[in-house]
């Protein structure tokens, strides 16, 4: 039962005790910060977008960074664990344990009204947007907080941007390196000072909206087999596509139509499966663009306040932005190329 996992938790996740406070009277805590924060780790299969979680876990703070809960599960991926050699969790350890489904009323108890701290935040989120999404139901998070994006804000001195760097500059000791349980708990003991000195100098914290799936396809995508390169900082595989044969007709006008060519690229979570968003730009002849350049033609996302590199470089370059919704309007009339394809 899951309730038997959970109770030889503590074993691996010792308490997190209260940390020294600082010498002066602490500035009043920003009014704009968010009320409760929901540490989160999971160990998968792979990286690719058919990948499973095969263990999760959940450390619950309050809005001052104080440890409310902790929660851990193995989750049955109904397939072969991956890299064992990393996560430890074998077809055997993982035969008996729940199925994701099984899991989501008390990960969504645990998720609700909080935002979602992880190290690479991008990674956890989608992997349990996707797990939602194949679940049939609705990850109850509606932003995300990236500890990576958090010490770049703080500028600490890392030597780079591995959670063990972190633990280190906080003199967080781990005990089990890719244990969920024993991350989460490292991640939320390295988290708490920085949160602290965050709002000590009322620096904006690095929020992101997150868009929960409704729209997903379980095609099978490229596996990735290098073992270094398990949990990258820019974790999603790149996927070869064909070369756009038409060219490109310039930029998108505000109201206008999309025509074949055109350069599109995409920022931030979307509510359809980015593949697949991606694949019906593609079929509609559009070229998919990985970054923004002076030479694309729109850039889409559903959040355009995010202080990200894409977003910055569109309102450096003029480039219009619209959200997905209206993209996918778009989509169904989308203007033929005046020009014969380009030649191989």
């Amino acid at each position: 039962m899951l309730e038997d996992r959970m109770a030889a938790a503590p074993s691996i996740a010792p308490k997190i005790g209260q940390q020294p406070g600082p010498q002066t009277p602490p500035a009043p805590w920003p009014t704009s910060y968010p009320q409760g924060y929901a540490v989160v780790d999971v160990e998968t299969t792979g990286l690719a977008r058919d990948d499973r979680i095969i263990s999760a876990a959940v450390y619950q703070l309050d809005a001052q960074g104080e440890v409310q809960d902790h929660w851990y599960t193995l989750v049955n991926p109904q397939r072969d664990p991956g890299p064992v050699w990393i996560h430890g969790l074998t077809s055997a350890v993982l035969a008996d344990a729940p199925l994701f489904p099984d899991i989501v009323p008390e990960l969504s108890k645990r998720l609700e009204d909080r935002v979602l701290v992880a190290h690479n935040a991008m990674f956890d989120w989608s992997m349990i947007a996707r797990e939602y999404a194949r679940a049939a139901a609705t990850a109850p998070v509606r932003q995300r907080l990236c500890t990576i994006a958090l010490a770049k804000e703080l500028a600490l001195p890392l030597p780079n941007h591995k959670l063990e760097s972190l633990a280190a500059h906080y003199g967080v000791v781990q005990e089990r390196a890719h244990h969920a349980l024993d991350d989460a708990r490292v991640l939320a003991e390295a988290f708490r000072p920085g949160l602290r000195r965050a709002a000590q100098e009322n620096l904006r914290l690095p929020l992101l909206n997150c868009q929960p799936l409704t729209e997903w396809s379980d095609a099978p995508a490229p596996r990735q087999h290098s073992a270094s390169s398990y949990r990258p900082t820019s974790w999603r595989p790149a996927r070869k596509r064909p070369a756009c044969p038409y060219p490109n007709p310039g930029r998108y006008e505000a109201g206008g139509r999309l025509v074949q060519g055109m350069r599109v690229a995409f920022s931030g979570d979307t509510s359809v499966d980015r593949e697949l968003l991606e694949d019906r730009a593609i079929e509609a002849g559009l070229h998919v663009a990985t970054s923004v350049s002076r030479l694309t033609s729109l850039l889409v996302t559903n959040d355009p306040g995010a202080q990200t590199s894409k977003t910055a470089k569109a309102a450096s370059f003029g480039t219009v932005v619209i959200d997905e919704a209206a993209f996918m309007q778009l989509l169904q009339d989308v203007v033929p190329a005046s020009s014969a394809p380009a030649s191989g």
